[in-house]
């Protein structure tokens, strides 16, 4: 192999090609890294409120609770969830079980727009209501 003036042969103008490269790869994962910390406590906590739903409606439906009980369960446990105040909690008693709704709109803050993060869930107990005295109006 020869080397001239301390270069291979056939790399000429290539010099600072790995720096370009190597600032190109640290943008996309600073990048990536942020709209992961912006969105991702988003999406976990959302995913946990629904859990949270989940065992309210269950817990509702084994102790022949009223569907009061449940919206006033979940409204207590949503500041947990960074879940906003003026999300929609509804919970009723359809085919003789405990179900429960929550809307609410999440902004989440990206780097040159704004996502709207849409959480509509229903869950539904997996189990019925044991007794007739619990009314589906509350």
């Amino acid at each position: 192999m020869i080397i001239l003036c301390g270069r291979l042969p056939g790399s000429r103008g290539e010099r600072g090609g790995a720096r370009l490269n190597f600032l190109i790869v640290m943008v996309i994962i600073a990048t990536l890294g942020y709209l992961g910390f912006q969105a991702f406590p988003v999406f976990y906590l959302s995913h946990n409120f629904k859990t949270v739903m989940q065992d309210t409606v269950d817990m509702a439906a084994a102790t022949d609770r009223k569907p009061a009980w449940v919206e006033q369960q979940l409204k207590t446990a949503m500041p947990d969830y960074k879940v906003p105040p003026e999300a929609v909690v509804k919970s009723t008693i359809n085919q003789g079980r405990v179900e429960a709704q929550v809307q609410f709109t999440h902004t989440i803050n990206l780097i040159v727009t704004d996502y709207k993060y849409d959480f509509n869930e229903t869950v539904r107990s997996s189990t019925g209501v044991t007794t007739t005295g619990v009314t589906p109006s509350g």
